[in-house]
């Protein structure tokens, strides 16, 4: 049974970085897509962007060109960067991941569509 844990979350200031871990166990990442979401209290869960067996790349237009998804093949690890961050970007990150070797359509608006997810890691932004 795949497992996913998130790390990485933390406080930082107005303009600075982070990066999420997201760690995969008992599969490995090449058999599914995998993406990023957010929630902060009172809001919907987002999307922030995908990848895929192929490294094919997603992102929502509210990251694209601040926050890059990335892969690491030997620690199974799937990441978030995340720069020029703002209080706006404040909140619970999660992992997500469901079975399939591409995920090239609108699956950030499909957080349903993911059957395995991390337990969230926070993120808080101070101005």
């Amino acid at each position: 049974q795949l497992q996913l844990a998130e790390s990485g979350g933390g406080s930082v200031q107005y303009g600075g970085s982070l990066r999420l871990s997201c760690t995969f166990s008992g599969d490995s990442y090449r058999q599914y897509c995998t993406a990023w979401f957010r929630q902060a209290p009172g809001r919907e869960r987002e999307g922030l962007g995908t990848i895929d067996s192929d490294g094919n790349l997603k992102y929502a237009d509210s990251v694209k060109g601040r926050f890059t998804v990335s892969r690491h093949n030997i620690e199974n690890t799937v990441y978030l960067q995340m720069d020029n961050l703002r209080p706006e970007d404040s909140a619970m990150y999660y992992c997500a991941a469901f079975r399939a070797y591409y995920c090239l359509g609108s699956w950030l608006s499909r957080p349903d569509a993911f059957h395995f997810w991390g337990q969230g890691t926070q993120v808080t932004v101070s101005s």
